[in-house]
């Protein structure tokens, strides 16, 4: 079913109010606190059979009804919160986050909608390469808040590595002139070790309308202390359910996990020698758990001269990342400076400019030419 907020002292639709961190009724300023059933935030083991078995699944969108008005309202396959465009209720579809697994956490927005506007209009007045017109298409009501499904993966791991390590040794060589110097040589040998990590809350995005990149660049959330989940938090969002697999976001997060492993080994190399090359890595994985956890973001979309531009504030943090396009007007103008700068250096610093700033080359009689040529 769908869920509504009322508020008990006006009849209004309660929101989810940042400040408060409770549900707020936007009438009468009546403020509830977020129900929950008191259980703690669970990592769950991963086995093959949740990877096998929790998968995204292929939905179209559906028709549901307006609890408030009756209106149908067209849901996307992948939300699992909505406002109605006919009376502006708020509501939650509980039984579309019950046909999927139910979240294990959320954590909520902690930035309200007018200082998230603010922080995109300070990040897009400081885009100088950006048109000039583009500062004025700021719309407040574009501006989204969005719970983004996420997978986090915990492991503790270890790596055997084998590698090579470069020590540098002086040697005394003969330069094209016939001149000893020193060079600097490196000396190869065979090393071995072990690494090891505890990951915690290793994240992978786990919904394909984002871009993987741009999400990423607003990253980290901070999950560690993420409150269980309840429907309460959802109420005036948008919220998203998870369109990639456990067993695709597990193998995204193995590779994250391998990267920070084959740098500890590098660091364990580069303790003993000065250089570091060829390391191959076995890596174990023990007591791997996972959750599935929502975490919020505003999301807004653009467009200039046909084409769509995305920008991504972080819900926590503030953090903003986006694309935009470049003035082709100002690009030319900041070429043309750094042509103006390099020319004049280049004037400065030639004969005809050391002439022209009193260095003049000495002007000699013969006999002075004569002493000098015999000296």
């Amino acid at each position: 079913m769908s869920e509504v907020y009322y508020c008990e002292n006006c009849g209004g639709v309660m929101e989810f109010d940042v400040a408060s961190q409770a549900l707020k009724c936007p009438h009468c300023g009546s403020v509830r606190e977020i129900q929950t059933d008191g259980r703690k935030v669970e990592e769950h083991r991963l086995t093959g059979y949740a990877k096998r078995e929790i998968r995204a699944e292929e939905k179209q969108s559906t028709t549901m009804q307006c609890p408030s008005c009756g209106a149908t309202v067209e849901v996307e396959a992948t939300s699992t919160a909505k406002e109605c465009p006919y009376c502006g209720t708020a509501f939650v579809l509980a039984e579309k986050q019950l046909s999927n697994i139910v979240p294990d956490g959320v954590l909520p927005f902690k930035i309200d909608k007018n200082r998230v506007g603010e922080i995109f209009r300070r990040w897009m007045k400081g885009r100088w390469l950006a048109p000039g017109e583009l500062k004025h298409l700021y719309q407040k009501d574009k501006l989204q808040g969005i719970y983004i499904p996420y997978w986090t993966f915990d492991a503790d791991a270890s790596a055997d590595y084998a590698a090579e390590g470069g020590k540098n040794h002086p040697i005394r060589v003969r330069n094209a002139k016939g001149e000893e110097e020193t060079r600097m040589e490196i000396r190869w040998q065979p090393t071995r070790g072990r690494v090891s990590q505890f990951f915690d809350d290793v994240l992978v995005h786990a919904s394909d309308r984002l871009d993987d990149q741009l999400i990423q660049a607003i990253e980290p959330f901070h999950t560690k202390e993420i409150p269980p989940y309840s429907p309460d938090y959802l109420s005036g969002y948008s919220s998203e359910i998870y369109t990639v697999d456990l067993e695709d976001a597990h193998r995204t997060a193995r590779t994250q996990m391998e990267k920070e492993l084959y740098a500890l080994a590098e660091q364990d190399v580069l303790r003993r020698y000065d250089h570091v090359r060829n390391v191959r890595l076995n890596a174990v994985y023990r007591n791997e758990t996972y959750k599935h956890v929502l975490l919020p973001v505003y999301a807004t979309s653009y467009h200039y001269k046909r084409r769509q531009y995305t920008v991504l504030i972080n819900g926590e943090t503030g953090r903003i990342q986006g694309e935009y396009p470049k003035s082709p007007a100002k690009i030319a103008l900041i070429v043309l400076i750094i042509a103006v700068f390099i020319g004049a250096f280049f004037f400065l610093t030639s004969d005809r400019g050391g002439r022209r700033y009193g260095y003049d080359e000495p002007v000699y009689t013969e006999a002075e030419y004569e002493q000098i040529e015999e000296g």
